[in-house]
């Protein structure tokens, strides 16, 4: 097994958590109600920690929405759990764990532009700076440059969330 390193502990994810938390309540102060539609798996794991963070700070309303893009083939169709008219003329961020290549934000960004949203933001815990896309996240928890063959993994577990460079 390689050998990994944590970039990222429960804690400091925690705290990071938390800012980008304050960050979506900053930009969402005159809305009654946000969406944070994460990516499945880790991205929609985010958003539900996400989601705690916004609800301990601020009055929002906070739907989540799982987002399911197929990695392998992301040209496949994008669905979500919710409804396009549940989603609508609502301010919507789109949340994943890594932003590696783009590719699954882009697809992501991709699925929502047909709706009418009040604001689209994107968030990521850990942004690579390796795009191959012209995505970025307006809300990341960290910026890390990498080399190409090295892995940035957030591992979930029931309680707690670490961020690993392999």
């Amino acid at each position: 097994m390689p050998e990994s390193t944590v970039i990222l502990s429960n804690k400091q994810v925690s705290h990071k958590v938390r800012r980008m938390a304050y960050q979506v309540y900053e930009t969402n102060v005159n809305e009654t109600e946000v969406v944070l539609a994460g990516i499945m798996k880790n991205g929609f794991l985010l958003a539900k920690r996400l989601k705690t963070e916004v609800e301990k700070i601020s009055p929002l309303k906070v739907s989540l929405c799982e987002v399911y893009v197929d990695k392998k083939t992301p040209t496949n169709p994008v669905t979500t759990s919710m409804t396009i008219e549940d989603i609508q003329n609502k301010s919507l961020v789109l949340v994943d764990d890594v932003l590696h290549s783009g590719t699954t934000l882009i697809y992501g960004v991709k699925h929502f532009l047909d709706v009418p949203l009040k604001q689209f933001k994107t968030a990521v815990l850990v942004d690579r700076n390796h795009k191959k896309y012209p995505v970025k996240a307006d809300f990341k928890g960290i910026s890390l440059s990498t080399s190409l063959n090295e892995n940035v993994a957030v591992q979930f577990d029931r309680n707690s969330c670490t961020a690993v460079l392999e």
